[in-house]
């Protein structure tokens, strides 16, 4: 018998999120635009329960009083994705990197595409920062919750960086400015 699959709708300023996980760990969080987007498989179950402690550290990272999660994951892939993931984990807030730069991380200097690839199938957007991952010559490139909510997450986290202790206040139900 497999594992039941929980899922709640939980508003951010990049719009109303899609949190799915198990009882004991989050394995997707899921934007209301860009080019993936997902909604609820018919067997899921709609619960608030199993994702408290996200919401409060999602909220927290909103606020700017957030700079890395510490949650119970379970994001299904491969191997080499994986190991990209756990890469985007160690991006430091604020700051960005190339996907070149990742693959070098990960010991793999010329799986620069295929990084980009893992990047790009990333399910836990936000706590996975693959947001943080930028082109070669510094342009923002290739989010699956669309530019704009990428460009509103860096800015966040450049606020939050230049101003540590003054969390910053999100808008809800639109993109920070």
């Amino acid at each position: 018998m497999s594992e039941a699959t929980y899922y709640t709708r939980v508003p951010s300023p990049l719009g109303l999120l899609l949190l799915v996980g198990t009882a004991d760990a989050l394995t997707a969080i899921w934007l209301p635009s860009g080019r993936d987007r997902l909604e609820p498989d018919p067997d899921w179950i709609e619960s608030d329960a199993p994702f408290a402690e996200a919401v409060r550290q999602l909220d927290a990272y909103f606020a700017g009083a957030l700079r890395r999660f510490d949650l119970p994951l379970a994001p299904e892939g491969t191997p080499f994705q994986r190991q990209v993931w756990q890469a985007l984990r160690e991006i430091p807030y604020g700051e960005t990197v190339s996907y070149g730069e990742v693959a070098r991380r990960i010991g793999r200097p010329s799986a620069v595409r295929a990084v980009g690839a893992a990047n790009g199938q990333n399910p836990l957007s936000i706590v996975i920062p693959c947001h943080r991952v930028i082109g070669s010559d510094g342009r923002l490139v290739g989010y699956g919750g669309g530019l704009p909510a990428k460009t509103a997450l860096l800015e966040l986290e450049r606020r939050g960086a230049d101003a540590p202790d003054r969390p910053v206040r999100p808008r809800q139900g639109a993109l920070f400015a």
